[in-house]
């Protein structure tokens, strides 16, 4: 037969000043947990697993007061003697705890040991503004995941669990449940060795977010170092506590995680950052423009929410012959895959065109790379080329399934270049052709390339969109207002997004070329 385990007295909560005292005579104990509590919440005591409980004789709801009350056999009343009543229900045995006040409370702490009865955690822990800190006690990690809700702050966690707990015989009813919560089949005695710091490891990944207070004895300060090592924010000597000390150490890890956690955003955020810079630089390059009378202007603002990258692409180049090649591109969709096929495939024209190619073959070999890089054979990219001759005054015009560019030149209104002999989106006929267009520019011209970005915002609240049509038609206003270079593309960028009534759905990519006289 077990040897009873003497009860350890628990601090009634009329001596902590959590709830008035019940008068001598007030007959039975009538208990009310506070609402919100969580039935191993007990800010004043911890229970005993080992003691033996009473189911209650009665416990249908006062008619006066709507609560649930509960008679217990062979205790006493708690208010008149200090001592503890246990009355509730819960996985076969019943208790409940100790009157208390719904006061609110800052912190919620889970202490995780297997001696309930044996460690001296002080029960009145009070937060910084004076305020009962509420202890959920779990005496093995499958309590403990089960008490572990967002509430929970901090974990106080027993470095003594991680020992595997004494087999029982089959003499003493079978199985046994080991500290680390798993079913032990008991009857052989034996024990299993483990990683001394196996249960906070296992700890730390069920709460990566809070903040982890390892115990252990005065005379093993080194496995406490090493438990801050593994990830606790700190360690205390279980037989050194006070209730001042605990009080204080809670409050410094919560706030210590806190402090580690909001680094690590931070940390991960400056990397993201810089990611986002590098990609960013990657898409929207730089012009090698060097040697040429051309003015040259950008704007760019990708369609997805907060995003910085989308899946238009542009690119601006000057060859040693004097020619300068545009282009300006748009991958169908506008997530990250497509922007990173963007930046390859303006990274393939830019080499491609350094190295001599342009038109039909420049063409051609950009679809070979769409076709080996996509992730999905239903992906493809429209493309807009030129090249305008050292003189500036001609161009060759290539469309791959994109809008053509906009001329503007002094005393003649804003059109756009014939797009008759536009071929298909690159990555929709294999062996497609692209003809190059001769069109001639004049001796002072702005030429815009965009993308479908541009005209597919809708005008006003109905279905209508703003098309090539509105645009040549708005850029013909703003140029009469004396709009010019980069105030014209925010100009226009601007009031296409008014008219869309808010962000557009797609990436805009507009590019600007200006030659003077």
């Amino acid at each position: 037969m077990p040897v009873p385990v003497p009860r350890q007295r628990a601090i009634p909560a009329v001596e902590c000043g959590q709830a008035p005292a019940a008068s001598p005579d007030s007959g039975p104990s009538k208990e009310q947990a506070p609402p919100g509590t969580h039935p191993a919440e007990n800010p004043t005591r911890r229970e005993n697993p080992t003691e033996k409980r009473e189911k209650p004789t009665d416990t249908s709801p006062d008619p006066s007061t709507g609560t649930a009350t509960g008679t217990s056999t062979g205790t006493d009343s708690p208010a008149a003697t200090g001592t503890d009543s246990r009355t509730a229900t819960g996985a076969g045995r019943t208790h409940t705890d100790l009157t208390r006040s719904a006061v609110p409370t800052n912190l919620t702490v889970l202490l995780i040991e297997d001696d309930p009865a044996g460690s001296p955690i002080v029960p009145d822990l009070l937060d910084q503004a004076g305020k009962p800190i509420r202890v959920r006690t779990a005496r093995n990690l499958t309590e403990a995941g089960r008490l572990l809700t967002d509430d929970v702050h901090c974990i106080l966690l027993d470095l003594a669990l991680s020992a595997p707990a004494p087999a029982r015989t089959s003499a003493d009813g079978g199985g046994n449940a080991n500290a680390n919560g798993n079913g032990n089949g008991g009857g052989s005695g034996d024990t299993e060795d483990h990683d001394e710091l196996a249960v906070l490891r296992h700890v730390l990944e069920l709460a990566p977010r809070h903040a982890v207070l390892a115990l252990t004895s005065s005379s093993d300060a080194e496995r406490g170092a090493e438990a801050v090592a593994v990830g606790a924010q700190d360690y205390l000597f279980r037989d050194e506590l006070d209730g001042r000390l605990l009080s204080r150490a809670i409050r410094y890890a919560v706030e210590r995680k806190r402090s580690d956690s909001a680094e690590r955003r931070l940390a991960e955020g400056r990397v993201r950052a810089q990611e986002n810079r590098r990609l960013e630089r990657g898409l929207l390059p730089t012009p090698l423009l060097a040697g040429s009378p051309l003015r040259f202007a950008a704007r760019y603002r990708p369609g997805r929410s907060r995003a910085l990258l989308g899946g238009d692409f542009y690119d601006v180049v000057r060859t040693p012959d004097g020619t300068v090649h545009a282009m300006i591109g748009d991958v169908c969709g506008h997530g990250p895959d497509e922007a990173a096929l963007g930046v390859e495939l303006r990274i393939a024209w830019r080499a491609l065109t350094l190295a001599g190619l342009c038109g039909d073959e420049l063409l051609g070999t950009l679809q070979q790379v769409l076709e080996h890089e996509r992730s999905d054979d239903e992906i493809f990219a429209t493309l807009c080329a030129v090249d305008i001759s050292p003189d500036g005054r001609r161009a060759g015009l290539c469309l791959a399934g994109h809008p053509s560019p906009l001329i503007a030149a002094p005393g003649v209104p804003a059109r756009l270049l014939p797009y008759d002999n536009n071929g298909p989106a690159l990555g929709l006929l294999p062996g497609a052709r692209w003809p190059r267009m001769q069109v001639e520019l004049g001796a002072e011209w702005s030429l815009m390339l965009y993308t479908d970005g541009l005209i597919e915002g809708h005008v006003g609240e109905g279905r209508e969109r703003l098309g090539q049509d509105g645009m040549v038609e708005m850029v013909r206003r703003q140029r009469a207002e004396g709009l010019r270079g980069e105030e014209l593309l925010r100009a226009a960028v601007n009031e296409v997004r008014e008219l869309n009534g808010g962000e557009l759905a797609d990436d805009v990519a507009v590019v600007l070329l200006d030659r003077t006289a």
